[in-house]
């Protein structure tokens, strides 16, 4: 009961809120005009962030309003603390993000934001202090000067990850999407049902967003929606006893393509957070792949090493499995044009 009703608030507010947000982009001048990277038609608002997040939170909210015996109890006393964490940081974020699509600012400001959000989750007991070793299975734990500068990685890797992912209509909401269904079967299984409902607030709201977002795109997430849905898949990935692992095979495709841009901006001396086209779904889309083929088969890739994140138990398969990713990264980016200069 629980899991259908938080998920059926957060599907039913972003699916309403949707196009509202879309007409205020438009109405506030909030919106992208084709030009550079941009290849869509017309004047398209990008606020859909507001619809993300308001329905995001509604889903907590539903969750927190569920009477005793229909919530999920829990037995972690620290998850409230980490809840808090998770709730601040998405509410800075996309505050942050909101000034961003307004603004247009430059890429400095934004590391500065996600550094900050990242602070934020860690206040809050949200951090990355203990791994499974693939060859062993046996747990590592880190000190606070690799637990602090880790969970900073992790964190703003997953919102550039996300951010960078929003170059064509549907991408990132629904790799997010995917991404949020396999952290909560994840937790489910594991017996987690109380941290549970809180990738499945997010899938809710990415999938009452995506009918308005798919190709060709009536509204953008723009940045308030792109560093939101970053944030709470890093913290969310987090927060349940360190699903980093899973949440790194559903990505791999994508966190590979960030550092392969990265890598290759410091190599021109072109600054990191500087837009171009270089990323592998804008060079499939300029070799002439259709942005629905581009998008599915991003979702299809996701989706496969999602389910084996699912599947695999041994997690020296794991590690092979990313090995294997790390393959089918390098052969699909020379399909894309072997060079990744954008242009």
């Amino acid at each position: 009961m629980a899991f259908a009703l938080v998920f059926a608030a957060s599907f039913l507010v972003s699916l309403a809120l949707t196009p509202l947000a879309g007409r205020l982009g438009l109405r506030l001048g909030i919106a992208d005009v084709p030009g550079g990277r941009r290849k869509h038609a017309g004047r398209v608002s990008r606020l859909g962030g507001v619809a993300l997040f308001a329905a995001f939170m509604t889903g907590i909210l539903v969750m927190h309003l569920l009477p005793d015996g229909v919530r999920p109890a829990t037995n972690d006393p620290n998850e409230a603390t980490r809840l808090l964490g998770v709730l601040l940081g998405s509410v800075f974020v996309f505050a942050a993000g909101i000034w961003d699509d307004a603004r247009e600012l430059p890429s400095w400001p934004q590391f500065v934001v996600q550094a900050v959000a990242a602070g934020i989750a860690m206040l809050f007991l949200i951090f990355i202090e203990v791994v499974n070793n693939p060859l062993t299975n046996r747990q590592i734990w880190f000190p606070w000067y690799i637990t602090v500068p880790l969970t900073l990685f992790w964190i703003m890797g997953a919102m550039n990850t996300v951010n960078f992912l929003d170059g064509l209509d549907g991408l990132a909401a629904g790799v997010t999407a995917i991404a949020a269904l396999v952290l909560t079967i994840h937790m489910a299984r594991e017996g987690q049902h109380s941290v549970a409902l809180l990738p499945l607030a997010l899938l809710g709201s990415t999938l009452g967003f995506l009918p308005y977002n798919f190709h060709p795109a009536r509204v953008f997430m723009g940045s308030g929606g792109s560093y939101f849905l970053g944030f709470a898949l890093g913290t969310l990935s987090i927060v349940a006893g360190g699903k980093v692992a899973t949440l790194l095979l559903v990505l791999g495709i994508p966190i590979m393509d960030v550092a392969w841009q990265i890598v290759s901006r410091i190599r021109r001396g072109q600054p990191i957070g500087q837009g171009d086209r270089g990323h592998l779904h804008f060079r499939l889309a300029d070799m002439g792949w259709s942005q629905r083929r581009i998008v599915l088969a991003y979702y299809a890739f996701c989706a496969l090493f999602g389910g084996m994140a699912l599947l695999i138990s041994t997690r020296l398969y794991k590690l092979i499995a990313l090995v294997a990713l790390a393959g089918v990264f390098v052969w699909a980016s020379r399909r894309g044009g072997a060079s990744g200069a954008g242009s």
